[in-house]
């Protein structure tokens, strides 16, 4: 297992060392035909580790002020920018800062600014992860006020909650993982309100193609078809 005791504190030789390494696989990426590019900033990665202020105690331009702390992931963003364009590059970001249980005191603060940065940018959107327990959209309000484009909600959200945060103009989109996971038909489900496959969890990440993944039933509909002759059939698709 990973030593999570052991901690490497970067240079800023390190640092200038990641940029460029951004800067290269962006290069990579264009060369290959990606149609677009989500910078990860969620998940305890590293970019969330500088922006996490019970995380990053640096003291160079890269610690402090908020301003500093989201320097590296504004410079990573913009390497990529730069190299394929803003309109094909999204972000993702966790609510909370959370960095493997360690919350930022005031997260408002930095993904405000952050967001605000990323308009500037011109990125195409901005994924932000909410955590299932807290009070809907009270998470979304002060990123969304302070992001221009296009903002995506995540978390755990049904279709009620999805209705409701595009209605009430919290998000632009909403995104939807284990529900669709095990409902490839997600969106007819939705359409005609039908009913949902449950997820197990126990099957997640396993190397099976087929449980959990592709053995989920299809929704089934009754169809009233007429036939040339006026009769009245019946049948399920």
């Amino acid at each position: 297992m990973l030593d999570r005791s052991h901690h490497v504190i970067y240079t800023l030789q390190n640092v200038q060392d990641l940029i460029k390494m951004v800067n290269e696989m962006s290069e990579n990426q264009k060369v290959s035909g990606f149609d677009e590019v989500e910078v990860n900033s969620a998940n305890s990665y590293i970019i969330e580790q500088f922006l996490n202020d019970q995380v990053n105690d640096r003291s160079d331009e890269y610690g402090g002020s908020i301003e500093n702390c989201c320097r590296f992931a504004l410079e990573v963003i913009g390497a990529i920018v730069n190299e394929i364009g803003a309109d094909r590059v999204g972000k993702k970001l966790s609510i909370l800062l959370d960095v493997c249980g360690k919350e930022d005191s005031n997260p408002e603060a930095p993904l405000t600014y952050l967001a605000s940065q990323l308009t500037k940018l011109g990125v195409l959107y901005l994924y932000v992860f909410e955590p299932k327990d807290a009070p809907r959209h009270n998470c979304l309000q002060f990123i969304g006020r302070s992001f221009e484009v296009t903002l995506i909600a995540s978390g755990g959200y049904n279709r009620n909650e999805g209705d409701v945060a595009i209605g009430e103009n919290y998000a632009g989109m909403v995104s939807f993982g284990r529900l669709f996971l095990v409902n490839p038909d997600l969106a007819k489900r939705f359409e005609v309100n039908g009913p949902l496959n449950k997820h197990d969890r126990s099957t997640f990440y396993k190397n099976d193609p087929i449980v959990g993944y592709t053995d989920c039933p299809s929704l089934q509909l009754g169809t009233c078809l007429i036939s040339k002759e006026g009769m009245v059939r019946k049948v399920s698709v």
